[in-house]
């Protein structure tokens, strides 16, 4: 928790004790279903509630937004998202059936009220959103043709609707592949944390 309080202190009580109740209610999952590597475990606050909580940085969500997690897989980055953000709704997807049962597990203990967690492929459903968040799901490419129908016309943000991918690599290069060549901007995640863990990584947003 030391981390999270240093880049987020304006936390609540309330905010505090579910993630000091998160983080051990996940790895004890994943002792039992695989979802992030045992090396990845050890350092689970940094590398997977942080990565997460950068989105957070980039764009405070408001309350009454609408936000889609994309293969969330063991609920990231949605759940630290919905921690933060107990304003704004979640909905967490995700084609592996195991995950989602787990993620459902963890938001019924954790009592997020704001977390809706579905099995399946996002092609499928129906919801609507502001924002599209991921973490190394697909290439921005596939993202923007998945997502595209899921968007909301109103924008709720200072930035018009769309993707928000933590990605890292070339991303210029992956962007040459997106019909349109829609805006899109990126910014390093060290500009908000200094761990060495980040050296390369980043926020991604493309507009829809």
């Amino acid at each position: 928790m030391n981390k999270l309080k240093k880049y987020f202190p304006e936390l609540t009580a309330t905010q505090e004790a579910q993630f000091a109740q998160f983080m051990p209610l996940f790895q004890e999952w994943n002792e039992q279903i695989n979802m992030v590597s045992r090396k990845d475990i050890d350092n689970l606050e940094v590398r997977h509630v942080l990565h997460s909580l950068a989105i957070a940085k980039f764009m405070p969500f408001v309350a009454g937004a609408t936000i889609l997690d994309l293969g969330t897989g063991g609920g990231f980055p949605g759940i630290p998202l919905a921690i933060l953000f107990p304003e704004t709704e979640f909905v967490l997807i995700d084609s592996r059936g195991k995950k989602i049962m787990v993620v459902k597990e963890i938001v019924r203990k954790l009592g997020l009220k704001n977390v809706q967690a579905i099995h399946g492929r996002v092609e499928e459903t129906k919801v609507k959103c502001d924002f599209v968040v991921t973490r190394a799901v697909a290439r921005m490419e596939k993202l923007f043709n998945w997502t595209r129908r899921h968007l909301k016309n109103k924008h709720l943000h200072p930035y018009p609707n769309g993707i928000l991918a933590l990605k890292g690599g070339d991303i210029a290069e992956e962007m040459k592949e997106v019909p349109g060549k829609p805006y899109w901007e990126q910014v390093d995640i060290q500009e908000y944390f200094d761990e060495a863990e980040f050296e390369d990584k980043k926020v991604v947003y493309l507009q829809q």
